[in-house]
Protein backbone atom coordinates (compact mmCIF):
# COMPACT_ATOMS: atom_id res chain seq x y z
CA UNK A 1 0.00 0.00 0.00
CA UNK A 2 1.34 3.19 -0.56
CA UNK A 3 2.21 5.52 1.65
CA UNK A 4 -0.25 8.17 1.41
CA UNK A 5 -3.13 5.55 1.02
CA UNK A 6 -1.52 4.13 4.31
CA UNK A 7 -1.97 7.36 6.44
CA UNK A 8 -5.59 7.41 4.57
CA UNK A 9 -7.08 4.63 5.76
CA UNK A 10 -5.47 4.93 9.24
CA UNK A 11 -7.09 8.24 9.63
CA UNK A 12 -10.12 7.23 8.15
CA UNK A 13 -9.92 3.97 10.68
CA UNK A 14 -9.28 6.70 13.89
CA UNK A 15 -11.99 8.69 13.03
CA UNK A 16 -14.65 5.50 12.29
CA UNK A 17 -13.30 4.03 15.90
CA UNK A 18 -13.93 8.04 17.30
CA UNK A 19 -17.03 8.01 16.45
CA UNK A 20 -18.19 4.64 17.65
CA UNK A 21 -16.96 5.77 21.14
CA UNK A 22 -18.48 8.79 20.69
CA UNK A 23 -21.75 7.11 19.88
CA UNK A 24 -21.53 4.58 23.07
CA UNK A 25 -20.91 7.28 25.43
CA UNK A 26 -24.04 9.53 24.10
CA UNK A 27 -26.12 5.53 24.29
CA UNK A 28 -24.60 5.31 27.98
CA UNK A 29 -26.69 8.24 29.04
CA UNK A 30 -30.12 6.46 28.09
CA UNK A 31 -32.59 8.36 26.10
CA UNK A 32 -34.15 11.52 27.27
CA UNK A 33 -32.52 11.14 31.00
CA UNK A 34 -30.51 14.64 30.64
CA UNK A 35 -32.03 18.06 30.69
CA UNK A 36 -32.56 19.22 27.04
CA UNK A 37 -29.56 21.58 25.25
CA UNK A 38 -28.03 22.62 22.43
CA UNK A 39 -27.03 20.21 19.93
CA UNK A 40 -23.34 19.28 19.77
CA UNK A 41 -20.54 17.74 17.36
CA UNK A 42 -18.84 14.61 17.49
CA UNK A 43 -15.96 14.75 20.09
CA UNK A 44 -15.72 18.50 20.30
CA UNK A 45 -19.23 18.79 21.39
CA UNK A 46 -20.80 22.22 22.33
CA UNK A 47 -17.32 24.12 22.37
CA UNK A 48 -17.71 26.26 19.05
CA UNK A 49 -20.82 27.33 20.73
CA UNK A 50 -18.96 29.55 23.25
CA UNK A 51 -17.18 32.47 23.85
CA UNK A 52 -14.14 31.30 25.51
CA UNK A 53 -13.20 35.06 26.64
CA UNK A 54 -17.28 35.48 27.99
CA UNK A 55 -17.83 31.65 29.09
CA UNK A 56 -20.46 32.71 31.27
CA UNK A 57 -21.89 35.28 28.99
CA UNK A 58 -22.18 32.36 26.35
CA UNK A 59 -24.13 30.13 29.19
CA UNK A 60 -26.35 32.46 30.41
CA UNK A 61 -27.44 33.15 26.85
CA UNK A 62 -27.99 29.29 26.19
CA UNK A 63 -30.30 29.11 29.48
CA UNK A 64 -32.49 32.06 28.06
CA UNK A 65 -33.47 29.05 25.25
CA UNK A 66 -33.07 26.10 26.96
CA UNK A 67 -34.56 27.19 30.12
CA UNK A 68 -32.85 27.26 34.04
CA UNK A 69 -31.30 23.55 33.86
CA UNK A 70 -29.89 22.14 30.91
CA UNK A 71 -26.70 20.23 29.47
CA UNK A 72 -24.22 20.83 27.26
CA UNK A 73 -21.51 19.16 26.18
CA UNK A 74 -17.26 19.87 26.61
CA UNK A 75 -16.40 17.59 24.05
CA UNK A 76 -17.96 14.17 24.64
CA UNK A 77 -18.71 14.63 27.93
CA UNK A 78 -22.48 16.03 29.52
CA UNK A 79 -22.63 18.80 31.89
CA UNK A 80 -25.54 19.88 33.61
CA UNK A 81 -25.79 23.66 33.98
CA UNK A 82 -27.75 24.94 37.19
CA UNK A 83 -28.87 28.78 36.00
CA UNK A 84 -31.33 30.65 38.40
CA UNK A 85 -31.58 31.00 42.62
CA UNK A 86 -34.15 28.36 42.82
CA UNK A 87 -32.16 25.59 40.91
CA UNK A 88 -28.98 26.16 42.65
CA UNK A 89 -30.27 25.82 46.04
CA UNK A 90 -32.93 23.15 45.48
CA UNK A 91 -29.65 21.22 44.02
CA UNK A 92 -26.85 22.47 46.41
CA UNK A 93 -29.12 22.69 49.50
CA UNK A 94 -32.13 20.34 49.34
CA UNK A 95 -30.05 17.22 47.57
CA UNK A 96 -26.69 18.16 49.05
CA UNK A 97 -25.45 14.81 49.57
CA UNK A 98 -26.49 13.85 46.05
CA UNK A 99 -24.62 16.59 43.97
CA UNK A 100 -21.87 16.74 46.81
CA UNK A 101 -18.87 15.59 44.76
CA UNK A 102 -16.65 17.49 42.97
CA UNK A 103 -16.81 17.66 39.27
CA UNK A 104 -14.35 17.52 36.77
CA UNK A 105 -11.58 20.29 36.65
CA UNK A 106 -8.69 18.84 34.22
CA UNK A 107 -6.01 21.56 35.00
CA UNK A 108 -6.11 21.13 38.14
CA UNK A 109 -6.35 17.39 38.60
CA UNK A 110 -3.57 17.53 36.22
CA UNK A 111 -1.46 19.75 39.24
CA UNK A 112 -2.72 18.28 42.00
CA UNK A 113 -4.12 14.54 40.87
CA UNK A 114 -6.87 14.65 43.03
CA UNK A 115 -5.72 15.52 46.22
CA UNK A 116 -6.43 18.83 48.58
CA UNK A 117 -9.70 19.71 49.91
CA UNK A 118 -10.46 21.37 46.59
CA UNK A 119 -10.21 18.62 44.63
CA UNK A 120 -10.69 15.87 46.12
CA UNK A 121 -13.82 13.56 47.00
CA UNK A 122 -15.11 11.00 49.23
CA UNK A 123 -13.39 9.65 52.10
CA UNK A 124 -10.41 11.98 51.36
CA UNK A 125 -12.52 15.02 51.33
CA UNK A 126 -14.23 14.75 54.38
CA UNK A 127 -10.63 14.10 55.77
CA UNK A 128 -9.01 16.75 54.25
CA UNK A 129 -11.90 18.90 55.20
CA UNK A 130 -12.05 18.16 58.36
CA UNK A 131 -8.50 18.63 59.31
CA UNK A 132 -8.50 21.96 57.10
CA UNK A 133 -11.33 23.19 59.86
CA UNK A 134 -9.54 22.19 62.79
CA UNK A 135 -6.64 23.34 61.87
CA UNK A 136 -8.02 26.90 61.10
CA UNK A 137 -9.98 26.96 63.81
CA UNK A 138 -6.97 25.81 66.28
CA UNK A 139 -4.63 28.63 64.55
CA UNK A 140 -7.38 31.52 65.33
CA UNK A 141 -10.13 31.50 62.35
CA UNK A 142 -13.29 32.83 64.38
CA UNK A 143 -11.37 34.24 67.33
CA UNK A 144 -9.62 37.04 68.34
CA UNK A 145 -6.70 36.20 67.60
CA UNK A 146 -6.95 36.22 63.48
CA UNK A 147 -8.95 39.34 63.39
CA UNK A 148 -5.29 40.81 65.46
CA UNK A 149 -3.25 38.95 62.84
CA UNK A 150 -5.43 41.15 60.11
CA UNK A 151 -5.21 44.14 62.16
CA UNK A 152 -1.90 44.06 62.57
CA UNK A 153 -1.33 43.05 58.33
CA UNK A 154 -4.03 46.17 57.48
CA UNK A 155 -1.36 48.24 59.31
CA UNK A 156 1.69 47.42 57.35
CA UNK A 157 -0.59 47.56 54.42
CA UNK A 158 -1.40 51.52 55.23
CA UNK A 159 2.37 52.00 56.04
CA UNK A 160 3.04 50.35 52.31
CA UNK A 161 0.42 52.82 51.04
CA UNK A 162 1.63 55.95 52.07
CA UNK A 163 4.65 55.52 50.47
CA UNK A 164 2.73 56.00 47.20
CA UNK A 165 3.01 59.46 48.28
CA UNK A 166 -0.70 60.24 46.48
CA UNK A 167 0.69 59.13 43.41
CA UNK A 168 -1.04 56.79 40.81
CA UNK A 169 -0.35 52.96 41.09
CA UNK A 170 -1.44 49.52 40.71
CA UNK A 171 -2.87 48.59 43.38
CA UNK A 172 -2.90 44.42 42.23
CA UNK A 173 0.10 43.22 44.23
CA UNK A 174 -0.88 45.73 47.22
CA UNK A 175 -3.55 44.20 48.01
CA UNK A 176 -2.30 40.43 47.12
CA UNK A 177 0.65 40.68 49.39
CA UNK A 178 -1.73 42.17 52.37
CA UNK A 179 -4.51 39.34 52.37
CA UNK A 180 -1.41 36.35 51.50
CA UNK A 181 0.29 37.26 54.88
CA UNK A 182 -3.07 36.23 57.26
CA UNK A 183 -2.82 32.99 55.44
CA UNK A 184 0.46 32.78 55.53
CA UNK A 185 0.29 33.25 59.29
CA UNK A 186 -1.41 30.36 59.54
CA UNK A 187 -0.56 27.92 57.44
CA UNK A 188 2.93 28.45 57.18
CA UNK A 189 3.09 30.57 61.11
CA UNK A 190 4.89 33.67 59.55
CA UNK A 191 4.40 36.47 58.01
CA UNK A 192 6.82 37.98 54.54
CA UNK A 193 8.07 41.14 54.11
CA UNK A 194 6.04 42.81 51.23
CA UNK A 195 9.46 42.60 48.95
CA UNK A 196 10.92 38.74 49.94
CA UNK A 197 11.40 37.99 46.18
CA UNK A 198 10.42 34.66 46.95
CA UNK A 199 7.41 35.46 48.79
CA UNK A 200 6.31 37.75 45.35
CA UNK A 201 7.14 35.03 42.85
CA UNK A 202 4.75 33.00 44.84
CA UNK A 203 2.33 35.72 44.15
CA UNK A 204 2.64 36.13 40.88
CA UNK A 205 2.30 32.48 40.31
CA UNK A 206 -1.27 32.69 41.64
CA UNK A 207 -2.20 36.00 39.95
CA UNK A 208 -1.05 34.23 36.69
CA UNK A 209 -3.02 30.88 37.44
CA UNK A 210 -6.34 32.90 38.25
CA UNK A 211 -5.45 34.67 35.12
CA UNK A 212 -5.47 31.77 33.63
CA UNK A 213 -8.29 30.19 34.95
CA UNK A 214 3.27 21.17 55.38
CA UNK A 215 4.58 18.29 55.97
CA UNK A 216 3.74 14.81 56.92
CA UNK A 217 1.36 14.21 59.69
CA UNK A 218 2.65 11.58 62.11
CA UNK A 219 1.52 8.66 63.67
CA UNK A 220 -1.11 7.84 60.32
CA UNK A 221 1.64 6.30 58.34
CA UNK A 222 0.52 3.04 58.53
CA UNK A 223 -2.88 3.65 57.89
CA UNK A 224 -3.48 2.91 53.82
CA UNK A 225 -7.56 5.17 54.08
CA UNK A 226 -5.29 8.08 55.73
CA UNK A 227 -4.84 11.37 53.63
CA UNK A 228 -2.36 12.43 56.49
CA UNK A 229 0.49 11.83 53.85
CA UNK A 230 2.85 14.33 52.33
CA UNK A 231 1.49 15.06 48.58
CA UNK A 232 -1.98 15.66 50.32
CA UNK A 233 -1.23 17.53 52.86
CA UNK A 234 1.15 19.71 50.73
CA UNK A 235 -1.32 20.07 47.88
CA UNK A 236 -3.98 20.86 50.78
CA UNK A 237 -1.84 23.79 52.33
CA UNK A 238 -1.30 25.39 48.34
CA UNK A 239 -5.26 25.13 48.23
CA UNK A 240 -5.85 27.20 51.61
CA UNK A 241 -3.02 29.42 50.28
CA UNK A 242 -3.90 29.86 47.34
CA UNK A 243 -8.13 29.97 47.80
CA UNK A 244 -6.91 32.61 50.69
CA UNK A 245 -5.36 35.13 48.53
CA UNK A 246 -6.24 35.33 45.20
CA UNK A 247 -10.25 35.66 45.77
CA UNK A 248 -10.08 38.22 48.72
CA UNK A 249 -7.85 40.12 47.06
CA UNK A 250 -9.59 40.19 43.92
CA UNK A 251 -12.37 41.37 45.69
CA UNK A 252 -11.06 44.46 47.06
CA UNK A 253 -9.34 45.30 43.81
CA UNK A 254 -12.82 44.93 41.95
CA UNK A 255 -14.51 46.98 45.20
CA UNK A 256 -12.19 49.90 45.06
CA UNK A 257 -12.28 50.28 41.22
CA UNK A 258 -16.11 50.58 42.48
CA UNK A 259 -15.92 52.94 45.00
CA UNK A 260 -13.97 55.20 42.26
CA UNK A 261 -16.28 55.22 40.54
CA UNK A 262 -19.01 56.24 42.98
CA UNK A 263 -17.84 58.24 45.06
CA UNK A 264 -20.90 59.35 46.54
CA UNK A 265 -20.75 55.75 48.44
CA UNK A 266 -17.28 56.12 49.36
CA UNK A 267 -18.43 59.46 51.00
CA UNK A 268 -21.52 57.50 52.61
CA UNK A 269 -18.41 54.93 54.02
CA UNK A 270 -16.25 57.91 55.01
CA UNK A 271 -18.87 59.57 57.33
CA UNK A 272 -20.15 55.83 58.95
CA UNK A 273 -16.28 55.10 60.03
CA UNK A 274 -15.75 58.72 61.40
CA UNK A 275 -19.07 58.00 63.21
CA UNK A 276 -18.73 54.91 64.34
CA UNK A 277 -14.76 53.96 64.67
CA UNK A 278 -13.04 57.56 64.61
CA UNK A 279 -9.86 58.12 63.13
CA UNK A 280 -7.72 57.29 66.39
CA UNK A 281 -8.22 53.40 66.97
CA UNK A 282 -8.17 50.49 64.07
CA UNK A 283 -11.53 49.34 62.86
CA UNK A 284 -12.47 46.04 65.04
CA UNK A 285 -14.65 43.05 63.38
CA UNK A 286 -17.54 44.57 66.08
CA UNK A 287 -18.08 47.38 64.56
CA UNK A 288 -19.36 45.99 61.77
CA UNK A 289 -22.45 45.51 63.20
CA UNK A 290 -22.90 49.50 64.16
CA UNK A 291 -21.93 49.83 60.45
CA UNK A 292 -25.06 48.58 58.48
CA UNK A 293 -24.27 50.88 55.42
CA UNK A 294 -20.84 49.58 55.00
CA UNK A 295 -21.24 46.20 55.37
CA UNK A 296 -24.35 46.30 52.42
CA UNK A 297 -21.27 47.75 50.51
CA UNK A 298 -19.22 44.90 50.92
CA UNK A 299 -22.08 42.69 50.09
CA UNK A 300 -22.88 44.37 47.06
CA UNK A 301 -19.02 44.32 45.80
CA UNK A 302 -19.03 41.13 46.58
CA UNK A 303 -22.39 40.62 44.42
CA UNK A 304 -21.47 42.57 41.85
CA UNK A 305 -18.13 41.90 41.14
CA UNK A 306 -18.95 37.55 41.04
CA UNK A 307 -15.28 36.55 41.00
CA UNK A 308 -16.18 32.84 40.44
CA UNK A 309 -19.07 33.18 37.96
CA UNK A 310 -19.78 29.34 37.48
CA UNK A 311 -18.99 28.38 40.33
CA UNK A 312 -16.75 25.36 41.17
CA UNK A 313 -18.17 22.14 39.72
CA UNK A 314 -19.56 19.49 41.23
CA UNK A 315 -20.94 16.37 40.49
CA UNK A 316 -23.47 13.37 41.04
CA UNK A 317 -23.01 10.52 43.68
CA UNK A 318 -25.38 8.62 41.77
CA UNK A 319 -28.29 8.64 39.51
CA UNK A 320 -30.09 11.79 40.62
CA UNK A 321 -33.80 12.74 39.48
CA UNK A 322 -34.25 16.67 39.50
CA UNK A 323 -37.09 17.85 38.53
CA UNK A 324 -38.11 15.93 35.68
CA UNK A 325 -34.89 14.82 34.83
CA UNK A 326 -32.31 12.17 35.75
CA UNK A 327 -28.39 13.46 35.94
CA UNK A 328 -26.92 9.89 35.78
CA UNK A 329 -23.88 9.52 38.40
CA UNK A 330 -20.76 11.16 37.62
CA UNK A 331 -21.93 13.75 35.47
CA UNK A 332 -20.29 16.93 36.19
CA UNK A 333 -22.86 19.91 37.10
CA UNK A 334 -21.82 23.46 37.22
CA UNK A 335 -23.89 25.84 39.60
CA UNK A 336 -23.78 29.12 38.16
CA UNK A 337 -23.38 31.38 41.06
CA UNK A 338 -23.28 34.33 38.89
CA UNK A 339 -26.80 33.40 37.90
CA UNK A 340 -27.98 33.53 41.53
CA UNK A 341 -25.96 36.49 42.59
CA UNK A 342 -28.06 38.43 39.20
CA UNK A 343 -30.87 37.13 39.93
CA UNK A 344 -33.87 39.52 38.77
CA UNK A 345 -36.21 37.63 41.19
CA UNK A 346 -33.63 38.35 44.27
CA UNK A 347 -32.25 41.46 43.84
CA UNK A 348 -34.05 44.13 42.13
CA UNK A 349 -31.89 45.99 39.96
CA UNK A 350 -29.50 43.07 39.53
CA UNK A 351 -27.78 44.02 36.52
CA UNK A 352 -26.40 47.29 38.40
CA UNK A 353 -24.51 48.34 41.61
CA UNK A 354 -26.84 49.25 44.29
CA UNK A 355 -25.70 48.95 48.09
CA UNK A 356 -29.68 49.05 48.55
CA UNK A 357 -30.10 44.97 47.45
CA UNK A 358 -28.99 44.79 51.55
CA UNK A 359 -30.38 47.57 53.43
CA UNK A 360 -33.79 48.03 54.54
CA UNK A 361 -36.38 50.80 54.57
CA UNK A 362 -34.86 51.80 57.83
CA UNK A 363 -31.16 51.46 56.43
CA UNK A 364 -30.84 48.50 58.84
CA UNK A 365 -28.58 45.35 57.10
CA UNK A 366 -30.58 43.19 55.10
CA UNK A 367 -29.81 39.35 54.84
CA UNK A 368 -30.49 37.73 51.23
CA UNK A 369 -30.28 33.85 51.17
CA UNK A 370 -29.45 34.57 47.18
CA UNK A 371 -25.96 36.00 47.80
CA UNK A 372 -23.60 32.70 47.56
CA UNK A 373 -20.51 34.43 46.15
CA UNK A 374 -18.67 31.39 48.75
CA UNK A 375 -21.18 29.04 47.23
CA UNK A 376 -23.79 26.55 49.62
CA UNK A 377 -24.49 23.16 51.02
CA UNK A 378 -21.80 21.01 51.65
CA UNK A 379 -18.89 22.01 49.55
CA UNK A 380 -19.32 25.70 50.80
CA UNK A 381 -15.74 27.73 50.81
CA UNK A 382 -14.53 26.49 54.33
CA UNK A 383 -12.94 30.25 54.43
CA UNK A 384 -15.73 31.81 54.01
CA UNK A 385 -15.03 33.68 57.74
CA UNK A 386 -11.54 34.51 57.41
CA UNK A 387 -12.82 36.04 53.99
CA UNK A 388 -15.34 37.95 55.26
CA UNK A 389 -13.42 39.42 58.46
CA UNK A 390 -10.83 40.74 56.10
CA UNK A 391 -12.91 42.20 53.91
CA UNK A 392 -14.23 44.35 56.17
CA UNK A 393 -11.02 44.95 58.31
CA UNK A 394 -8.81 45.25 55.39
CA UNK A 395 -11.64 48.10 53.30
CA UNK A 396 -12.31 50.00 56.52
CA UNK A 397 -8.72 50.72 57.43
CA UNK A 398 -8.26 51.67 54.03
CA UNK A 399 -10.85 54.40 53.75
CA UNK A 400 -10.47 55.37 57.52
CA UNK A 401 -6.71 56.52 56.10
CA UNK A 402 -7.30 57.50 52.82
CA UNK A 403 -9.75 59.55 50.35
CA UNK A 404 -9.49 57.60 46.79
CA UNK A 405 -9.18 59.63 43.59
CA UNK A 406 -8.73 58.71 39.68
CA UNK A 407 -7.00 60.54 37.59
CA UNK A 408 -9.79 59.54 34.66
CA UNK A 409 -13.17 60.68 34.67
CA UNK A 410 -15.52 58.20 36.85
CA UNK A 411 -18.07 57.63 34.47
CA UNK A 412 -14.88 55.94 32.53
CA UNK A 413 -14.42 53.67 34.83
CA UNK A 414 -14.94 50.34 33.46
CA UNK A 415 -16.00 47.75 36.29
CA UNK A 416 -16.91 44.41 34.16
CA UNK A 417 -13.96 41.75 33.71
CA UNK A 418 -11.84 42.02 31.66
CA UNK A 419 -12.05 38.40 31.04
CA UNK A 420 -14.87 36.00 32.65
CA UNK A 421 -14.43 32.45 32.34
CA UNK A 422 -13.88 30.21 35.22
CA UNK A 423 -13.00 33.66 37.19
CA UNK A 424 -13.76 37.18 36.47
CA UNK A 425 -10.55 39.07 35.78
CA UNK A 426 -10.81 43.03 36.45
CA UNK A 427 -9.47 45.29 33.84
CA UNK A 428 -6.52 46.77 34.94
CA UNK A 429 -6.47 50.68 36.37
CA UNK A 430 -4.79 52.92 38.35
CA UNK A 431 -5.63 54.92 41.73
CA UNK A 432 -4.17 57.77 44.08
CA UNK A 433 -4.86 57.69 47.51
CA UNK A 434 -4.75 61.13 49.72
CA UNK A 435 -4.26 61.25 53.23
CA UNK A 436 -7.54 62.29 54.88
Amino acid sequence: MEPLGATSFLLAVCVVCLMFSWARARAKLGPGKLPPGPVGLPFIGNMLQLNSKKMFTSLIQLSEKYGPVYTIHLGPEPVVILCSYDVVKEALNDQGEEFGARGSMPLLEKINRGHGVISANGERWKQLRRFSLMTLRNFGMGKRSIEERIQEEAAFLVEDLRKTQGLPFDPTFFLSRAVSNVICSVVFGRRFDYEDKKFLYLLNLLHDTFRLFSSAWGQEKGNPTSEFHTEGLVVTTFDLFSAGTETVSTTLRFGLMILLKHRDVEDKIHEEIDRVIGRNRCPAINDRNNMPYTDAVIHEIQRYSDIVPMGVPHAATKDIHFRSYVIPKGTTVFPMLSAVLHDPKQFKSASTFNPGHFLDDKGNFKRNDAFMPFSTGRRICLGEGLAKMELFLYLTTILQNFNLKCASDPKDIDPTPLMSGFGNYPRPYQLSLLPR
